[in-house]
């Protein structure tokens, strides 16, 4: 475990990204290519910033990435646009007068872990249906959805409300997550046109 816990970190700083949570998104991208040249992408959980800049190196100088995160992700680069902001605070008409739409909606939101598995579980539900609450108001039809959650009882009900508005839910544990870990990621593919 420590192994690959060593592995990842090292890359990470090799590579130049500010953590080893990088791998968990380039893992899912290279295996169902979501993110594309040109697109607008809006990045909840932010901080410290690998996954904004990891998306800004594919959504090119045509792109955008929206970093927001109650700490200052400190990534820099002239397609990332820093919203220093409390995901709960946050409101779509706000991120509007950014872009109109978003081509995909990335989060890997995180609660303060307690130790207790069951109230880190809802927590991080919570924070998970607010971003699909945004996503849901800003996502343009077609749009990705890919959203951290903790593995526990309300992640079926979860699930089932990322359906409603998707036309694909997919779980994603990738490589690069620790194995102790209980996280998981679902990648939401298809975002419907009619649905609230």
């Amino acid at each position: 475990m420590k192994k690959v816990r060593d592995h990842y970190f090292k890359k990470a700083k090799k590579q130049g990204f500010p953590a080893r949570s990088v791998y968990k998104l380039e893992e899912a991208q290279k295996k169902h290519r979501f993110l594309k040249p040109g697109q607008i992408v809006l990045d909840l959980g932010a901080y410290p910033g690998s996954w904004s800049k990891y998306a800004a190196g594919v959504a090119g100088p045509k792109g955008l990435v929206v970093a927001v995160d109650i700490q200052k992700p400190g990534v820099m680069a002239d397609n990332i646009c820093l919203l220093q902001k409390d995901v709960y605070d946050l409101k779509a008409s706000k991120l509007r007068e950014i872009s109109p739409y978003f081509d995909v909606v990335l989060s890997d939101m995180a609660p303060k872990t307690t130790g207790r598995k069951d109230v880190d579980h809802f927590r991080s539900v919570a924070l998970a249906e607010r971003a699909l609450v945004l996503a849901k108001e800003l996502l343009k039809p077609g749009g990705t959805f890919f959203c951290k959650v903790f593995q526990g009882e309300d992640l079926p009900s979860f699930r089932d409300k990322c359906r409603e508005s998707f036309r694909s839910v997919r779980v994603v544990k990738p490589k690069s997550s620790r194995p102790e870990s209980v996280e998981l990621f679902l990648l939401c593919m298809g975002r419907k046109q009619h649905t609230g």
